[in-house]
């Protein structure tokens, strides 16, 4: 594995972001999908309410309104729904 040179990839970033400004170049941008409900990803991992929750970080009461559709989950747990859907194997090596 190669060592990054984060200065280098910040300078490169800025210079990027100038180029788009004066409108010689276009950023690359991602659509990301949203993830499957909560429920389907939890069962597909095969793990109870309580067991998902305390690898996501939450609490009980939170799959539980997820799943219920009372709430929605934000940003960085939507980041580790995909995760957990897209890459199980990964997701379940934390447990």
């Amino acid at each position: 594995m190669t060592e990054r040179n984060i200065g280098q990839e910040i300078l490169d970033g800025i210079i990027e972001i100038k180029s788009f400004k004066k409108g010689q170049k276009d950023l690359v941008t991602r659509k990301l999908n949203d993830p499957a409900p909560v429920a389907v990803i939890r069962l597909k991992l095969k793990l109870s309410q309580a067991a998902f929750a305390g690898l996501m970080g939450v609490s009980l009461r939170t799959v539980q309104d997820w799943e219920q559709g009372r709430r929605k989950p934000s940003g960085p747990a939507e980041a580790l729904l995909r995760i957990a859907e897209q890459k199980p194997e990964v997701f379940l090596q934390i447990s």
